[in-house]
């Protein structure tokens, strides 16, 4: 019984400390829409672009962003991954790829976008080495 107390607490706790990003860009649109949040959609080279990564490890994962974006933004990853065990979907594959078409066309990695709740395209940026709290600013200033 404690076991499964102790392993109940834990799903818990990491579920509190959880980024949630969206499963598909239509989703994320709709849930936007409905919950009147900012969208966040980052263009990402999860396994072989070392800005990617930073940023991920840096912003992302950070305790102070992930409770920020839970109250105020939906996020979602339009990611390209090189390595085959990151590989992704072809369904997956083929709607980043033409989220990349309409919103990335130059290639840019990462690529962050804001928009609306109605999906009007507020700004952009790039990878900085700034603090989580300049991001979170960059985000509220769109």
């Amino acid at each position: 019984m404690k076991q499964r107390l102790t392993i109940f607490l834990l799903l818990i706790c990491i579920s509190l400390n959880a980024q949630n990003w969206e499963s598909s860009w239509d989703t994320a649109v709709q849930k936007a829409g409905v919950e009147n949040k900012k969208i966040v959609l980052v263009f990402s080279g999860s396994d072989w672009c070392i800005p990617c990564i930073k940023l991920e490890k840096e912003v992302w994962l950070d305790k102070a962003f992930i409770a920020y974006a839970n109250e105020k933004l939906i996020l979602y990853r339009a990611d390209f991954p090189k390595r085959k065990k990151n590989k992704l979907s072809p369904a997956m594959q083929e709607a980043n790829e033409a989220l990349a078409e309409q919103y990335n066309a130059k290639g840019y990695f990462p690529w962050v976008l804001i928009f609306s709740p109605l999906q009007k395209q507020l700004g952009a940026f790039a990878y900085e080495k700034i603090p989580v709290s300049s991001y979170i600013e960059k985000i509220n200033g769109f």
